[in-house]
């Protein structure tokens, strides 16, 4: 995909983001800052912070395989290339995920199940069943990354809301899965 095309992928995608009433009703949004091969993030980052809600990003610590919320104010100051050269918060402390409304998530595939092919490490499905955690979940991705079945295993967490640059998905549980039980927990 050329960088043009995939900007205009990227805007049309963000753009059903901020239509979502999700994102809408969210007082504090979590937002994964892109890599080159990402929907671009920061049209979802500027809306947030025009509407006063509190942006939060990611930052990872490999050794502890764990990933915590941190509070992002600008895009421009106070972040650092990570362990996989995302962007992170350069400090900070852990933001509560009781109060998170909304977490936009990354992947490699999706499907209309809401299941999620992300990049093996488990970050995001430890994070998103981290006790307390209520968030909305919205998988984000070029259209051409939702796939027909998409392999899940335990640990694997549903997205609530699936969005591309063509459609947004509002998947139905299947009954087989094994997060079944952790919903209901929620």
């Amino acid at each position: 995909m050329t960088p043009d095309r995939r900007a205009t992928k990227g805007c049309l995608a963000a753009e059903k983001v901020f239509k979502l009433p999700e994102f809408h009703d969210a007082h504090v949004v979590m937002i994964f800052l892109n890599t080159d091969t990402e929907i671009d993030t920061v049209a979802i980052a500027l809306a947030a912070w025009a509407a006063d809600k509190t942006v939060l990003v990611p930052r990872v610590n490999i050794s502890e395989r764990h990933m915590i919320a941190l509070e992002c104010k600008s895009l421009h100051a106070g972040l650092l290339p990570g362990s996989f050269g995302i962007l992170e918060p350069a400090n900070g402390e852990p933001w509560p995920v009781e109060s998170i409304d909304m977490v936009v998530v990354p992947g490699l595939a999706f499907d209309r199940c809401g299941r999620r092919l992300g990049q093996g490490a488990g970050f995001y499905d430890r994070f998103l069943s981290t006790d307390g955690m209520r968030a909305t979940t919205c998988g984000l991705a070029f259209a051409e990354q939702l796939v027909d079945d998409v392999p899940v295993t335990p640990h694997d967490w549903p997205m609530d809301i699936v969005v591309t640059d063509r459609d947004i998905f509002r998947p139905s549980r299947p009954a087989s899965t094994d997060n079944d039980q952790q919903e209901l927990d929620r």
